[in-house]
């Protein structure tokens, strides 16, 4: 989410493949490893998944985000591109390669816990309920962006990973917020996983989530007034 005008775009493609696939793997492994470690503890698995998978979104924020931005998410790529950040074109490929990163880190937890590497997911994630979660999560973590890149641009990454950890306990679906999770998710059979058949409700929940983030929290970091006119901050004299 920084400047990626030195890195060309095969470069910044392979970035976002690169931090899809390792989110993916850390978000199905730790949920695997929560679960074999939890004794029967479904808020300690959930603890065991959730912690871990914000942390390394902090990593590959850190990281990754002067290659290519750090999108790692097909949601966050349609607010860049609604916002003219990111050509079409570019857009089109970030999702692609996301959306293959994500298999591959799917495979990737599956080959470290010596588990078939093809799988389904049987976990049943459907309902209203759900689908809003999905659409309030991905709200969330667009808006969260938008507004840390706005006033606080060094503290993204760790925006992000503090929304998306709390994201987990305070939401239904325990806040996939990205497409490319989904798909991902659908294909493993773990404590991580999403029935197949219930992935795209969940995938148009969060692109809308983040249409309506980019168009609302876009307005509202839009000023308004003169400088001259802006209120006064705490602390300012006067």
């Amino acid at each position: 989410m920084a400047s990626t005008q030195r890195f060309d775009l095969r470069r910044r493609l392979v970035a976002e493949a690169l931090g899809t696939a390792a989110l993916l793997a850390v978000v199905i492994g730790s949920g695997i490893m929560g679960d074999r470690l939890d004794g029967g503890n479904v808020a300690l698995a959930l603890l065991g998944n959730a912690l871990p998978t914000g942390a390394i979104l902090v990593v590959l924020i850190l990281a990754l985000g002067p290659v290519s931005g750090a999108h790692f998410n097909p949601a966050v790529t349609l607010a860049f591109a609604i916002r003219r950040e990111i050509p079409a074109g570019e857009a089109l490929l970030y999702v692609s390669v996301q959306v293959i990163g994500g298999l591959v880190g799917a495979l990737v937890a599956h080959a470290m816990f010596e588990l078939p590497l093809l799988q389904v997911s049987e976990t049943s994630r459907a309902g209203a309920a759900q689908w809003f979660s999905e659409w309030v999560a991905t709200f969330g973590l667009v808006g969260t962006i938008l507004g840390t890149l706005r006033f606080r641009p060094e503290a993204v990454a760790y925006a992000v990973g503090l929304y998306i950890t709390a994201g987990y306990w305070f939401t239904a679906s325990t806040s996939f917020a990205n497409p490319a999770v989904t798909i991902a998710r659908s294909f493993t059979d773990t404590f991580s996983g999403i029935f197949p058949a219930h992935a795209p409700a969940f995938v148009v929940a969060q692109l809308i989530g983040a249409l309506a983030a980019t168009l609302v929290i876009g307005w509202l970091l839009r000023p308004s007034l003169p400088e001259r006119c802006a209120p006064a901050r705490p602390g300012d004299g006067g």
